[in-house]
């Protein structure tokens, strides 16, 4: 795959992305203690609150960061309208914030928050696309951001219409949106953006050559198509339009996990960094959330499902996103700040700026913090609960130190 620096953004563009992503992280980490899981339910107002501020505030904030730098960079053409991104960040930011209120306090801020998150993702997905125009021969992953993309667009437009509809400003069933809402949104852009963007950054850090694009190839569609499957399940209240999407979703991970594998065995890089741990455990974290996915086709148990959904989203979403920090954000800084040096007078190593120590500990209080809560939803025990809690919390300050020493790095 194709990388050019030429056409890369400046680094201040993408910093307050990830710099207001991570600390969004860490206070929502600090909100699960709050939560008791013996009792919780997904449609809880607290839930909702909290899970709009984790994947808005967190997972939104540093895709569409990353987006910046690597949409460019992977088609091989410029922004069409690059100034729009200093705009996108402090719209989703209050718009997100403005949610948060409006499902934890007052309903009536849920049309008002929905409206300018509608409005920040309306402007990042007309850049992404009129970028996109650009591009005269399209890939897979050009393919994987259109998809990604036109999901995230009609993801939008059911949860405006739920939001309006939770704010009691129009009459509708709230429940027969929410699946569609959240696969589009969830499964259908962060899925598949994340499964886009690791065919290229993946073997680009493993230095990994001389394999097969097949498997990920078929996964894309085949998800795709569980989008869609679920979507419309939702609109014509079609069960089975609702277990194909998941079949055809689980077959889609499972032949994505295997790509990852043959990536994996084809490398050349070997040393055990922080990236190499942080990929390993969160792959290993999905295959165990597959596993468990088809067991819950058969029981339907709203503990699995929770259990699940904490795998998903801490095991392999916070580890896929903090893993690649600690490899984009280093190159980042080098390019910018030291490339312009070389030839000229000594420059750190990439290695160099990477604070090792501390990575490492942020990844054993992470990991285990993983761990401990995905055990204690098993079990229903509320105290093991919040111990994880507390081990993911010391892992979400070490990731906010370790970002800003190495934004700062002199």
């Amino acid at each position: 795959m194709a990388i050019s620096q030429e056409f890369a953004p400046p680094f201040k563009l993408i910093a307050p992305y990830f710099i207001i992503g991570v600390i969004v992280y860490v206070f929502s980490v600090f909100f699960l203690f709050s939560f008791d899981i013996t009792t919780i339910s997904h449609l809880d107002s607290s839930v909702l609150s909290w899970i709009h501020f984790l994947l808005l505030g967190f997972v939104m904030m540093i895709i569409f960061g990353a987006m910046a730098q690597l949409v460019p960079v992977v088609l091989e053409v410029g922004h069409f309208a690059v100034e729009l991104y200093y705009i996108i960040y402090p719209l989703l930011f209050i718009g997100t914030i403005l949610m948060v209120g409006g499902f934890g306090f007052l309903p009536q801020l849920l049309p008002y928050g929905g409206v300018v998150v509608l409005i920040s993702l309306m402007i990042f997905i007309f850049e992404t696309f009129m970028t996109i125009k650009r591009v005269k021969k399209f890939n897979l992953v050009m393919t994987s951001v259109a998809l990604a993309n036109g999901f995230l667009f009609f993801g939008l437009i059911f949860g405006l219409i739920m939001a309006l509809g939770y704010a009691g400003i129009v009459s509708v069933d709230i429940s027969s949106f929410l699946k569609a809402h959240i696969y589009l949104v969830f499964v259908g852009y962060v899925g598949i953006t994340i499964m886009g963007m690791s065919m290229v950054l993946i073997p680009m850090f493993w230095l990994s050559h001389s394999f097969s694009w097949k498997s990920v190839t078929y996964a894309l569609w085949l998800i795709s198509l569980g989008v869609v499957s679920i979507s419309f399940s939702s609109i014509f209240d079609s069960i089975y339009l609702e277990y194909i999407g998941y079949i055809l979703t689980l077959v889609a991970l499972f032949l994505y996990f295997y790509q990852v594998f043959v990536i994996y065995k084809t490398r050349v890089r070997v040393e055990n960094d922080i990236y190499l741990r942080s990929m390993v455990f969160s792959y290993i974290t999905i295959f165990i959330s597959l596993v468990m996915g088809v067991l819950y086709l058969f029981s339907e148990s709203q503990t699995l499902l929770l259990a699940i959904g904490w795998l998903v989203i801490f095991g392999y979403i916070t580890f896929i996103i903090n893993g690649h920090l600690y490899k984009i954000v280093p190159f980042l800084v080098w390019f910018e700040r030291f490339s312009p040096l070389v030839g000229k007078e000594e420059v750190p190593m990439l290695n160099d700026m990477l604070p090792n120590r501390s990575a490492s500990l942020q990844f054993i209080f992470s990991a285990s913090g993983v761990v401990l809560g995905f055990v204690s939803i098993l079990i229903q025990n509320n105290e093991l609960f919040h111990a994880g809690v507390s081990f993911l919390f010391m892992g979400s300050v070490f990731i906010l130190k370790d970002l800003i020493y190495m934004i700062r790095f002199k």
